[in-house]
């Protein structure tokens, strides 16, 4: 096998890594008094846990799994573009058939300098999403 058409250097989320992510991040709703709806995906924004507390919003389920869609593949926080702005996110939402947004609250993992997923919430204000979402990132460093 020819080792110049290989990466060997990938680094990815266990099982109890995403474990980690979602248990600090619903720690961190519950302490904010806001229920969330909470998804973790891989770098290619496949879904690897999702958790929707008791009193999230139901909308929130498919919201909180395309910011974290969103941030994964783009490898950037959700609010990094256009800042919430509602045109841009409309854009960004017909020129990717759904699939992307610009509502706040979807933050990349990244673990030496690798985007290896993201974790998306919703259900809250952006700004609530966003600080219950780094939470959910910070327990990666514990």
């Amino acid at each position: 096998m020819n080792d110049s058409y290989l990466r060997r250097d990938r680094v990815a989320l266990t099982a109890a890594g995403v474990r980690a992510i979602v248990d600090a991040a619903i720690a961190k709703a519950q302490e904010m008094g806001v229920p969330q709806c909470i998804a973790v995906v891989d770098d290619g924004g496949h879904l690897l846990a999702f958790h929707r507390m008791d009193g999230a919003r139901l909308a929130s389920i498919a919201i909180s799994q395309t910011k974290a869609l969103s941030a994964a593949r783009r490898k950037r926080p959700t609010v990094a573009d256009g800042n919430g702005d509602p045109v841009l996110g409309l854009r960004l939402a017909l020129a990717s058939g759904g699939q992307f947004t610009n509502i706040g609250g979807g933050v990349p993992i990244v673990v030496d300098e690798q985007t290896i997923g993201a974790i998306g919430v919703s259900s809250g204000t952006s700004e609530e999403d966003m600080v219950v979402a780094a939470a959910g990132i910070e327990a990666l460093g514990r």
